[in-house]
């Protein structure tokens, strides 16, 4: 995983861990509206973890994919990598120019 990946992993353990925090502390207040907020709140970080799963699984599903497809058409990857490099630096290169 790269940096970016880990911190957003990171920061979302961390708000998951908050949550839990506030609905310990929130335990012994009694009221309707606490007891729907804690309701709400649990079936958001149980969507948010499933949904971090799915997309977990699929990043990992596309990263074996992608890395399969270099590895059989190793030369095709190069060549569509320096052409997408190539037309980047063309792009940037004529956007500096004019500034």
């Amino acid at each position: 995983m790269n940096k970016h990946t880990t911190a957003t992993g990171n920061d979302l353990g961390t708000l998951a861990e908050d949550a839990r925090a506030l609905m310990a502390a929130t335990a012994d207040v009694a009221g309707e509206k606490v007891g729907d907020a804690r309701k709400r709140l649990a079936a958001a970080l149980e969507s948010a973890k499933d949904v971090a799963g799915r997309v977990r699984d699929k990043a990992i599903e596309g990263a074996k994919a992608a890395d399969e497809a270099v590895r059989e058409h190793p030369y095709q990857a190069i060549a569509i990598g320096v052409g997408v490099g190539a037309i980047l630096g063309y792009l940037i290169g004529r956007r500096c120019s004019r500034d």
